[in-house]
């Protein structure tokens, strides 16, 4: 590597502000490179990704001649791109370059400011070494399907798809559950400002069902997904529901004339706390307003003894076929919408609180389904026993915030706390009493309810509560729940005796979450939750090309961020879809067929399934749009007949030379 070979290598050192030059001698590392062999120039600039620093290295091109580029900065993840269009439109192969990290992996890791600096200069000197051995390679690109695919129908893939489809294109919108809505369908009333949920939710879900171009599939779930961006392909199983959608309508005798004259089922979406028989809606607004049969209560399923009058009652139309099978649709689309959601934490496991040992003790899901006027007690705050609560205690942060349940916050439990408080007392008259640890009320218009609770005389108490009991000390705790908390602003402990808890339980992954990140080949994070590309600069796409993020299933938040992130979402769709195509980078492996043994070896090792076995050729095959250059089949090949754009090993070696080597 030397002048006389042609080579002219232009290094670039950033200071980042402190971040850098507060730890690294910046100067020094440039001083350094100068003089490694077939440096043309080296320069160090405070902020290297801005305008001017980008100009630099666009104008250094012209100016000496440079053919090759280095810029130590920080993270590639964050500005590898910027650096690789900052030296394409200065004349070169944007693949003639090489980042080098001495942010995240130098200063942010060392406090000795000798020992970052020597670090920094060896890096960019096995960066050199390297890139003197880069060779011209050019993007290709993929054109991408313009249907999109909305896995979930709660608000977030409700507003996604409408979002899609007003924009002209095609949705599949697939829901497990027998209707749309998700958790909102079951609230009554939304924080801060108390709007009718139904009332907001009621006409979307509407307009998903009318819409030309969206497909809607409920009780319904992705089986399998294949393909790349802009080209993947679905398969998704629709469960029967032993109506026919196309000929049901909607008038529900089905269900008045079920030989069960008593509902005996418990009602998932009341949270089990009424009954409903084996055919059912799940609630007066459900879309579709479609009955669904449930095979694991229906008589007709285990004996077939049932009289079967729910054929009878449907008469001409023929919609009730309790013979019908699931059915398979494949479809193709270009991106996916993850909308998944959430689920609320079991308070069970939170076995000192009483839940399911008291039968008082409820779960906030509950009392909104109790407070809604079309849940099971039309909107009456009632007790299981018949009687109204004189006084309910509230306690926040049930499963989060918490080392032995979940140490995140869940967002939304304190200004739902806050909502049901109000409700309640409006509904009962009750004392309100709320427990929690801190008050959090960020959002627009939260301060300002959180006051207007204080005015209503709600109580507010302090302190993680300790247990729930029924054990009495004296008569006023007899025949009631009793809250031990200490109050830490009264800086006592106290003991409220109350007619009923309302649980505030966090929200957590769903519990298939794993099985649904595997399928889409996603991260999760250590919560489980799926994980983002970059929590501020990509905080719907993934790691995943073509496959976007939209509410809950990527953390908790409220229903106007879930709102917000589902139209960011449906903007990242269309932005792939009008651009036609996208761009994709030519670090993939592929296969030197004069070496290949056709041993198979790799096929299996391959995360994104872009290895085949050419059985006519007994070679491996790659197909270069499926393959994201993870390089383990480069490792795992035993006969080392698979490379890999920009991972090359005369590459690795030069630069694994140029770390260890001394100046």
């Amino acid at each position: 590597m030397s002048e006389r070979d042609g080579l002219r290598i232009g290094v670039y050192v950033c200071h980042c502000g402190t971040n850098i030059a507060g730890t690294v001698d910046v100067r020094a590392v440039a001083e350094s490179a100068a003089a490694l062999p077939g440096v043309a120039v080296s320069r160090d600039y405070k902020y290297m990704c801005s305008d001017p620093g980008q100009d630099l290295i666009r104008q250094d091109i012209q100016k000496f001649g440079l053919n090759r580029i280095v810029v130590a900065a920080c993270s590639p993840h964050l500005h590898e791109h910027t650096f690789r269009t900052a030296t394409r439109t200065g004349g070169l192969n944007e693949f003639y370059f090489q980042m080098v990290n001495i942010r995240e992996q130098d200063s942010w890791v060392h406090e000795h400011k000798g020992a970052a600096t020597r670090k920094a200069i060896d890096l960019v000197r096995a960066a050199a070494r390297r890139v003197a051995r880069h060779r011209a390679l050019e993007k290709s690109r993929t054109p991408i399907h313009p249907a999109v695919l909305v896995v979930g129908g709660g608000i977030a893939g409700i507003h996604a798809a409408l979002t899609l489809a007003n924009a002209g294109k095609h949705v599949y919108l697939v829901e497990r559950e027998p209707s749309i809505g998700g958790h909102m369908a079951k609230f009554d009333k939304t924080f801060p400002t108390l709007d009718c949920a139904a009332c907001i939710l009621t006409p979307k879900m509407s307009a998903v069902k009318n819409h030309p171009n969206i497909t809607l599939w409920t009780y319904s779930e992705v089986t399998a997904v294949e393909g790349y961006i802009g080209n993947y392909k679905a398969t998704i199983a629709r469960r029967p529901r032993y109506i026919d959608e196309d000929l049901c309508a909607g008038c529900l005798e089905c269900i008045d004339a079920c030989v069960f004259r008593q509902a005996k089922v418990p009602d998932e979406f009341n949270e089990d706390l009424s009954r409903r028989k084996p055919i059912y809606v799940p609630f007066p607004q459900a879309v579709p307003l479609v009955p669904v049969i449930d095979p694991e209560a229906c008589i007709e399923f285990h004996s077939h003894k049932c009289k079967k009058t729910c054929v009878t009652a449907c008469g001409e139309r023929h919609a009730v076929n309790l013979r019908a099978e699931e059915k398979l649709e494949r479809i193709d689309i270009g991106s996916i919408v993850l909308a998944t959601g959430f689920r609320a934490y079991d308070a069970r496991r939170s076995a000192n609180y009483g839940y399911g040992v008291y039968p008082n003790v409820y779960t906030a899901l509950e009392v909104e389904r109790l407070i809604n006027a079309s849940g099971p007690t039309a909107g009456e705050v009632v007790l299981r026993d018949g009687r109204t609560p004189q006084t309910v205690g509230i306690v926040h942060c049930v499963g989060s915030r918490d080392e032995n349940t979940n140490r995140w916050c869940s967002r939304v439990c304190c200004m739902y706390s806050l909502k049901l408080a109000h409700l309640v007392k409006e509904r009962t008259g009750a004392e309100v009493f709320n427990f929690y640890i801190d008050m959090r009320t960020p959002g627009k218009g939260f301060e300002e309810f959180y006051q207007k609770l204080l005015s209503e005389r709600v109580h507010f108490v302090r302190g993680r509560v300790a247990e729930v009991t029924d054990w009495a000390l004296d008569s006023s705790e007899e025949g009631r729940l009793v809250i031990r908390v200490e109050d830490t602003l009264a800086g006592l402990f106290r003991r409220i005796p109350v007619d009923m808890v309302i649980l505030s339980t966090g929200l957590e992954p769903q519990p298939d979450a794993g099985d649904v990140r595997r399928l889409f080949n996603i991260s999760s994070s250590p919560e489980g939750f799926f994980l983002e590309r970059h929590p501020k600069l990509a905080p719907v796409n993934t790691f995943t090309e073509g496959v976007l993020l939209a509410g809950c299933c990527q953390g908790p938040k409220d229903i106007p961020d879930t709102v917000a992130q589902a139209g960011a979402a449906a903007a990242e769709a269309l932005a792939l879809i009008d651009a036609g195509s996208v761009e994709t980078d030519p670090n993939t492996a592929y296969v030197m067929e004069e070496a290949c043994s056709g041993c198979k070896t790799c096929v299996p090792l391959c995360p994104y399934h872009a290895i085949s076995f050419a059985q006519a050729a007994r070679k491996a095959e790659i197909n270069q749009a499926l393959c994201k250059g993870c390089g383990t089949c480069v490792a795992a090949c035993p006969s080392s007949s698979i490379g890999q754009n920009l991972f090359e090993d005369d590459e690795i070696f030069e630069e694994s030379e140029g770390l260890l080597a001394y100046a």
